[in-house]
């Protein structure tokens, strides 16, 4: 399918693209191999991503890891679906437990929902996969077993997450000794280039592979993050554990020119990414000069519109105050463009509808298949907590709830927090275009279909 695309790009700075009948990218080349090994196996996109995610936990867990969320969208080879795996809060986390505070934890067990990542691999590879769950795991287990050499970004990532950790709370190391245990030895973070193994973390993803998932959410590894639950002040018990569901989503959409963008429903802020096309959609950009200062002006006051919507009405979907298509109305849309002044910038109050540290990959098949997937901690290596033995560090996506009382995002039981989590699709006519992703506030990863 040609698109037309035009090579000619208007900046010096030029990244050409890959070109090829299959292609993984990831923020990690090691997990980029691991994928393009199930896909010589036999494997399609869906193998290779799920084995991509699965390594990422152990080359680059300062910002991914076993105890993650993940996020998906993926062409099926008829039409866009989504899959959220991201976790509930335990049914003890009534808003009284938090009462006593200003803002939401962001280190702890009171930070620390259901991991949704492990569920993620097991629902994409029932439902798409062609290689045994098992074969998915052999890369990962090797590097954890064998090691590998730590990469320069992913080396000042780990040593500006200790930094962070021990500058938020002086006495961290005191309080969360099991972190020091796993990931930062004898006090530091490891040095690029060195050799990193963690053979308990093998250990983990093998039971993981054998029981397809079971083992994390009903068997001995559940069993050891609520013993370490117990035992360290959490309130995470085996019920929430195995409470925990996957959800099929149909993609929200808004269409631009000829295309559509497709994004995950709340609890993402996939939303906001709509809201901001629809409105720079009503606004007539191609009168402005590429990059000046009058159309860079108007695309940021259509950003903060966007998220003054967000961060008000984003939540789980079970406590959404609307249907969020809501906030995609065209005429909710021109109403939001028509609070932008060209000749001043504005703080945006949220409008009245009627009616962190992350990987991204990609991967795309000669048969057509493309996935969109985004997997992540939230904050470095998450709550800080890591069950001990296991190499499993726990995500703080709880700290994405509000303590704003009637806030559709409040804290409470069994509920899902706000995610920045944003895999995204774009189609062309029903057909697949593009495939990206946001990671660390920027876009990083894309596949264009042809």
């Amino acid at each position: 399918m040609n698109h037309g695309f035009n090579w000619d790009f208007n900046y010096p700075s030029q990244r050409m693209p890959v070109l090829a009948k299959n292609i993984v990218s990831t923020s990690q080349p090691l997990a980029s191999q691991a994928g393009l090994r199930m896909l010589l196996k036999g494997g399609n996109a869906i193998d290779a991503a799920i084995a991509a995610a699965i390594t990422l936990t152990v080359v680059e867990p300062t910002s991914n890891g076993i105890g993650s969320d993940a996020f998906v969208l993926l062409w099926d080879g008829k039409k866009i679906i989504g899959l959220n795996a991201s976790g509930r809060s335990p049914d003890a986390w009534e808003p009284s437990r938090f009462s006593d505070l200003k803002e939401m934890p962001l280190i702890g067990w009171d930070a620390v929902t259901v991991p949704g990542a492990v569920s993620a691999w097991v629902e994409l590879s029932r439902n798409y996969g062609q290689l045994s769950f098992i074969e998915l795991f052999e890369p990962a287990i090797n590097y954890a077993e064998k090691g590998f050499l730590v990469s320069p970004i992913t080396a000042r990532a780990w040593q500006s997450a200790l930094v962070s950790y021990e500058s938020d709370m002086p006495n961290f190391r005191n309080l969360y000794p099991d972190i020091y245990d796993a990931f930062f030895r004898n006090g530091k973070a490891p040095e690029p280039g060195s050799m990193f193994k963690f053979p308990a973390q093998a250990k983990s993803l093998r039971l993981i592979a054998e029981t397809e998932g079971e083992a994390f959410y009903f068997g001995k590894i559940a069993k050891k993050i609520v013993k370490h639950s117990e035992n360290t002040g959490g309130c995470l018990t085996l019920e929430d554990l195995e409470r925990h569901k996957v959800t099929w989503e149909k993609s929200l959409t808004i269409n631009y020119k000829n295309i559509t963008l497709h994004e995950i429903p709340p609890n993402g802020q996939g939303i906001a990414a709509l809201i901001m096309l629809g409105i720079i959609e009503k606004l007539d950009l191609s009168s402005f000069e590429l990059d000046s200062t009058d159309l860079v002006h108007l695309q940021l006051e259509a950003m903060k519109l966007a998220f003054a919507d967000a961060y008000r009405y984003i939540s789980d979907p079970t406590s959404l105050e609307f249907d969020a298509s809501n906030l995609l109305r065209s005429e909710y849309l021109t109403e939001r463009a028509n609070c932008i002044n060209l000749k001043e910038t504005k703080q945006f109050k949220a409008g009245i509808p009627k009616g962190g540290d992350t990987v991204y990959l990609t991967a795309a098949d000669s048969d057509g298949m493309m996935i969109s997937y985004i997997q992540s901690n939230y904050t470095g290596f998450g709550s800080g907590i890591v069950i001990p033995n296991t190499g499993i560090s726990l995500q703080n996506r709880g700290n994405g709830f509000s303590l704003e009382e009637g806030h559709p995002n409040q804290v409470g039981p069994n509920k899902r927090p706000f995610h920045t989590i944003i895999p995204a699709f774009v189609t062309e006519k029903g057909k697949p275009l593009m495939s990206f992703g946001v990671m660390g506030g920027r876009c990083n990863h894309k596949v264009m279909h042809n």
